[in-house]
């Protein structure tokens, strides 16, 4: 089921790219001005539609981070603390030594965490979560499905070579 639409999107997104489903798709693909290409690309970012960040709407503190890495983690201030003053949520970000790249990083998971505000059930990261943990139990049943047969596979060869049954 999961393969199939992967399938379906694949086709789907080939046809996009190569303007093979309807000539109107293919004007998307031609530049708009002389001189500018346009290339589309799939990826994790183009199939996220997540709200835009407005400025004056955060709250941004650096504070010290804590856990392992001892003297360089503990004294510099490089852990980001980014607040949504209107909806209250608060992000807090010390993956890397890095005050750059953790502002970013909080950026993005603020993002994620207000299309999930917004939308509830219907954000792209939950989405994405159900068909995740959809394929895995997928994926699990065909691996116990494969396990079961071959337990009774075994059971049948040792039924048929147990010492009682002498059939020559």
């Amino acid at each position: 089921m999961a393969s199939s639409f992967i399938r379906q999107m694949s086709i789907k997104s080939w046809r996009l790219l190569w303007g093979a489903s309807s000539p109107g798709l293919s004007q998307l693909l031609k530049p708009s001005q002389p001189g500018i290409t346009c290339v589309l690309a799939a990826g994790k970012n183009d199939l996220t539609d997540f709200p835009e960040l407005v400025e004056d709407e955060l709250e941004e503190q650096f504070v010290r981070g804590s856990g392992p890495g001892g003297q360089a983690t503990n004294k510099t201030s490089n852990c980001v603390v980014l607040k949504h003053i209107p909806t209250g949520i608060v992000v807090k970000c010390h993956q890397t030594r890095s005050v750059d790249t953790n502002r970013k990083r909080a950026r993005e998971i603020m993002r994620e965490k207000l299309d999930v505000a917004y939308k509830g059930e219907l954000s792209e990261v939950l989405v994405k979560k159900r068909e995740s943990e959809l394929r895995k139990q997928v994926k699990r049943r065909k691996v116990n499905e494969n396990l079961e047969r071959k337990k009774q596979f075994k059971e049948a060869l040792a039924a048929e070579n147990k010492p009682g049954n002498d059939s020559l």
